[in-house]
């Protein structure tokens, strides 16, 4: 492979990484003021702006300290309730042949807990939620991409390969298999342009990476 390409190889799995790091980030919790500060970034909102929302940039417009309040009631209405909520675990929406899914810890989840544990990568101390939580899946997705990066930069091409391969199986048994059903619900019930345009970016961003 020539140097060319593995530069190209290389760029492409860090803007890749990049993407999945943000994206845990938004469904992880509540959008934080450093959070507020990467997502103003016009880089990102230019992101945003081609995909033709102009309620997004009048949305971002308001003074921080409101959108972080506004934004806040809205994470915990659409993701944890108490009421009718949009629940951002796979085992709720993979549909399966077995049937065992559509509650919490169905085999999904077990599948998810043993890949990543698989790789060597392991939960952050302070995290007391299931593996298959969206935020868990991306960020697991932008470590692996992360190796990719590291072993294109080494002219690795050996190890870059087995993480593309460990990625295009991830993508394939898990993340197509439930993230696009997952966006539709949190656009058809989000409140805020926020988080309809996330997940409208999100489903496209799974279009991209299923191809």
């Amino acid at each position: 492979m020539s140097n060319e390409n593995i530069q190209d190889n290389k760029t492409a799995a860090g803007q890749r990484s990049n993407i999945y790091g943000l994206l845990a980030a938004v469904y992880r919790q509540e959008v934080t003021s450093d959070l507020l500060h990467q997502i103003k970034d016009p880089r990102f909102m230019g992101v945003l702006s081609d995909l033709g929302s102009e309620e997004l940039a009048l949305f971002f417009q308001k003074p921080d300290k409101e959108l972080l309040e506004e934004l806040a009631v809205e994470y915990t209405r659409l993701f944890l309730g108490p009421g009718r909520h949009v629940s951002p675990h796979e085992s709720v929406h993979h549909p399966r042949d077995d049937g065992q899914w559509g509650s919490f810890w169905g085999k999904s989840t077990v599948e998810v807990k043993k890949l990543i544990e698989s790789t060597g990568l392991d939960y952050k101390d302070a995290y007391k939620g299931m593996p298959d939580h969206i935020s868990v899946e991306f960020e697991f997705m932008q470590q692996v991409i992360l190796r990719e990066e590291k072993a294109w930069e080494e002219a690795d091409t050996e190890t870059a390969s087995a993480c593309r391969q460990l990625e295009i199986k991830f993508i394939a048994e898990h993340l197509v298999r439930w993230i696009p059903t997952f966006c539709d619900e949190v656009i058809r019930e989000a409140e805020s342009p926020f988080y309809r345009e996330m997940a409208t970016l999100t489903k496209k961003f799974m279009e991209f990476e299923k191809e």
